[in-house]
This record gives C-alpha cells, sequence and structure tokens, in this order.
C-alpha cells in the first residue's frame, strides 16, 4: 500500500467542482483530509493523505494537476541512526504503515523507507533518539519521474 501527504491548492474557478470524489471514483485511492480551507469562489487548500497502490496514486494525482490543481507533496523524511539504535523495538509499536518491524527470530529491527509516511511518531518514543524527522517540501513532478 503506498501511503503520502500532500499539499492541494484550488484556484476559486475550480474550488466548487468535486474534484476529491472524481479522484475516489475514477482511481480507486483512499483518502484522509488531514486539513482543509475551501469555500466556493475563492482559492483554497486542503492537505491530504493518499493511500493506494502507487500506479493508481500517481495517476490520481495526474488527474488533479490536469483539473488545475496544484499539488506538492509534504515531503517527510525519517532517519535512523544505526550506532544509536539498540534495536528495542518500541518504535515498531507506534507505526501504523509497518514501515519499522521485527525480524524474527533475530529480532532485528527493521526500517522500509519505502512504507514510511514521515509521521514522525517513532521519533519522540525512542529511548535513544535514533529516529530523526526531516520536513521539506518536493515538486509532485519529481514523485512521479521515480
Amino acid at each position: 500500500m503506498y501511503n503520502r501527504i500532500y499539499f492541494l491548492q484550488f484556484s476559486k474557478k475550480i474550488s466548487n467542482e468535486p474534484i476529491i470524489y472524481q479522484l475516489v471514483k475514477q482511481y480507486d485511492v483512499e483518502f484522509n483530509i488531514l486539513k482543509a480551507d475551501i469555500l466556493p469562489q475563492r482559492d483554497g487548500l486542503m492537505i491530504l493523505e493518499l493511500k493506494g497502490s502507487k500506479a493508481n496514486v500517481l495517476k490520481g494525482l495526474e488527474y488533479l494537476e490536469n483539473q488545475g490543481v496544484k499539488v506538492e507533496r509534504l515531503a517527510a523524511s525519517v532517519c535512523r541512526d544505526d550506532e544509536k539504535c539498540f534495536q528495542c523495538g518500541v518504535c515498531t509499536g507506534v507505526c501504523p504503515v509497518g514501515a519499522l518491524s521485527i525480524h524474527r527470530p533475530d529480532m532485528a529491527v527493521l526500517f522500509d523507507a519505502d512504507k514510511c509516511t514521515g509521521c514522525g511518531l517513532c521519533v519522540p518514543i525512542c529511548p535513544v533518539r535514533a529516529m530523526e524527522l526531516s520536513l521539506g517540501q518536493e515538486a509532485i513532478s519529481e514523485e512521479i519521474s521515480c
């Protein structure tokens, strides 16, 4: 399951169109609205978490851009300092997407950066502060080219 967070900007021309409805219907993606400020005949913004197959999410993002929505990925990257980490596994209990998991039988803590959404829940819970979060924005076109 591909899961990313995006910042969407709607012009007043399209702010009253059912664009998110069409995104879900046509591209079979799930969404979670994290923040929205959209009113008819005004510019609007939305922070949206999208989930689905990578191909469907990327096609959906292309649809949004074709509709005139400015799309930017809210990029948050989580890094683990392997020298600090002592494999306690506390982070695996709070990771909502399974990016952090325990490999059995050796009990090693694995980190899958492709699954990570950058939520940052692992950062404050790590007892040795081995997890770090950096925030930034990247254009969606960079993601589509990956």
